[in-house]
């Protein structure tokens, strides 16, 4: 699986992450449309960049109820402008703020992964962002990789149930 890695600890907060998102998304230079935000911290002495994780969980799909949110070539959830009525539920549902809504057109965007060729990678001089494969144990850590594995196994027809009746985590009462 491919996704953005994000390591703020290389991170100037020079921006360029967020230049090369609005024009990549907008053909415009304006890091007010950009999908990837820097954030900074302690007076501006470091930073962090922050944009949709594409979560496994999808709440900005399961709040939409147009079905404007798909999943396209990269793996990554995609608003479709033409389905999108501006409602907001998915910026709502985002419970990390990376949904955002555009007053001038009324529809929602996100991050869509620039369709498998992020301009927010390809522009950071720091490498604080970097688009990379990697194992799903590596980019959730132990605990979420063995919750995440009894998932899919669930829902690909493995041990078949309810794949929202996760078994609690080993060592841990039920």
């Amino acid at each position: 699986m491919k996704v953005l890695k994000l390591t703020p600890e290389r991170c100037t907060g020079c921006l360029r992450c967020e230049i090369a998102c609005s024009y990549m998304q907008t053909a415009t230079y304006q890091p007010a449309k950009s999908v990837i935000r820097v954030s900074p911290f302690e007076g501006h002495t470091s930073y962090a960049p922050y944009t949709c994780t594409q979560c496994a969980e999808g709440w900005c799909m399961t709040a939409c109820p147009v079905g404007a949110i798909t999943i396209n070539v990269a793996g990554a959830k995609d608003v479709i402008d033409d389905k999108c009525v501006g409602c907001k539920l998915c910026t709502i549902a985002c419970p990390y703020g990376t949904m955002f809504y555009d007053t001038s057109t009324r529809k929602a965007f996100k991050c869509n992964l620039c369709g498998g060729d992020p301009a927010c990678a390809h522009a950071c001089p720091t490498a604080a962002i970097e688009y990379e494969e990697v194992a799903t144990k590596d980019w959730l850590g132990d605990f979420a990789a063995e919750r995440m594995s009894h998932v899919l196994a669930m829902t690909n027809g493995g041990e078949g149930g309810n794949p929202s009746r996760v078994p609690p985590h080993k060592g841990r009462e039920g």
